[in-house]
């Protein structure tokens, strides 16, 4: 198989090794789904338990499973409807299911709702950098604070400044007492080149303090999937944010910046920047299961 893919129902892990393979089917399928780029899968494997495997007619799954529940996921289309009745037998559901495979599933008689936590907020690229208007007042407020309080500079996230960016990872595990996604966060960095990712990393008074890390998702959406700060300096992030915003080519026309996972901070955080839309995902399961 190719890129070392076995064939359903044998499941091999997310390697690099698999790289070649997929992160050409997800350039070419132009996903506006964070979750799908290879850069995503690989980075949350261990957190997912994401493993992959070929269909009969050569489709692609990649399977999971969330603290005990099993799930699937078709990024590159829906196979027949015998295959797919033997992924829901194997399966308690399809996750990041995009709205036109909902539409299919629900034809189907397949049970469709709306995964909310795992909607993808998006954001007007230049709204961010010049957080203008009524709407960005306070946010424009703390980063003119921060501006006028703090002495700082922005570099790309070159090789030379991984450690330090190593280190401020470290420093948000330890300011925030949780795990969260600091090891795909440290993957990521580690592995930045090889998964051409890129970023920006800040200094504050001499001190790495915050970086941010993403890739491009289309041609004129950029994926922001890790932005972490140290909190000792007040505005930073939205400085971060602002200031990396302004940065991207102008190619980038919408920045996707994940999902909240239904966490209400970070939903509230995320709403504060008045989103222009969210790509919305379903979960797909067998009625009555």
């Amino acid at each position: 198989m190719p890129g070392g893919i076995p064939e359903y129902p044998e499941l091999s892990e997310i390697t690099m090794g698999h790289r070649p393979t997929l992160h050409p089917l997800f350039k070419g399928a132009r996903h506006e789904i964070s979750e799908f780029t290879f850069a995503n899968i690989y980075l949350f494997r261990e957190t997912h338990n994401y493993r992959i495997s070929m269909l009969s007619d050569g489709l692609l799954v990649i399977t999971g499973n969330d603290n005990g529940s099993p799930f699937f996921m078709l990024p590159f289309g829906l196979p027949d409807k015998d295959t797919l009745g033997s992924l829901f037998k194997d399966h308690i559901s399809m996750k990041a299911v995009s709205e036109g495979q909902a539409l299919i599933l629900k034809e189907a008689g397949y049970e469709v709702t709306g995964d909310t936590d795992n909607f993808d907020y998006l954001y007007n690229r230049d709204e961010l950098a010049r957080l203008s208007g009524r709407k960005f007042h306070r946010k424009k407020n703390l980063v003119n604070a921060f501006i006028g309080n703090y002495r700082y500079e922005a570099e790309p996230l070159l090789e030379e400044y991984m450690g330090d960016a190593v280190f401020i990872n470290e420093e948000w595990r330890k300011e925030h007492g949780e795990a969260g996604d600091f090891k795909a966060a440290k993957d990521a960095l580690l592995n930045c080149y090889e998964l051409q990712l890129c970023g920006y990393i800040y200094y504050v008074e001499g001190s790495p303090a915050a970086f941010t890390l993403g890739e491009e998702l289309k041609p004129d959406t950029f994926v922001v999937h890790f932005e972490k700060g140290r909190g000792a300096f007040k505005g930073l992030l939205q400085f971060v944010n602002q200031s990396f915003s302004s940065l991207l080519p102008e190619k980038y026309t919408t920045v996707n910046m994940e999902q909240d996972l239904g966490d209400e901070g970070l939903r509230q955080s995320k709403l504060s920047y008045r989103p222009s839309g969210f790509v919305k995902k379903y979960r797909a399961s067998v009625k009555g299961e």
